[in-house]
């Protein structure tokens, strides 16, 4: 070992200045109190570095309390989109009910009328042909007491009558 070799303690070699310049630099470290600042220094960092620490942890802490409550909202928005979903789909039923039901009114109006007109043209085909078969009977009877009358010597009463026939029979 170099240790206990006797030229490393003669005072002409360079080894031992280097030896003695170290011990007495760090000598002198020591009473100026270097470690304590590089402690107090590596203290302060590490203080900071937690501090840090402590705010991520707060702001994590936070960031998953909003993610709970987005998830929540996001779950009471999505059932408020299924309620209104619903409810347009209630309200479209209820308008579908709605519009067949004013569609079978409709058809039914229009059936009445239909009816009605109906009747309205039966009872004046029938009105037409009761006038047709009255004028009809009027003229026959005209023409059967005509022929009755021209072998006898007129009357002007029966004239006057068989005039009003027709009148009275429209």
């Amino acid at each position: 070992m170099e240790f206990f070799n006797p030229h490393l303690y003669s005072l002409s070699n360079p080894e031992l200045w280097v030896a003695v310049g170290l011990l007495l630099f760090f000598g002198i470290l020591i009473v100026v109190g270097v470690p304590k600042l590089v402690a107090g220094q590596l203290d302060a960092k590490a203080a900071k570095i937690q501090s840090e620490l402590d705010e991520a942890a707060r702001l994590r802490a936070e960031a998953e309390a909003l993610l709970v409550q987005i998830r929540a909202e996001k779950a009471e928005a999505e059932a408020q989109a299924a309620e209104m979903l619903r409810a347009a789909e209630a309200d479209a039923r209820q308008m579908e009910a709605d519009a067949k039901v004013k569609l079978e009114e409709s058809l039914a109006r229009r059936e009445a009328l239909a009816e009605r007109r109906i009747a309205q043209a039966e009872a004046q085909a029938a009105a037409e042909v009761k006038a047709a078969a009255a004028d009809l009977a009027a003229r026959a009877a005209e023409q059967i007491l005509t022929a009755r009358l021209a072998n006898q010597t007129t009357d002007p009463l029966l004239d006057a009558a068989i005039g009003q026939i027709g009148q009275r029979l429209n």
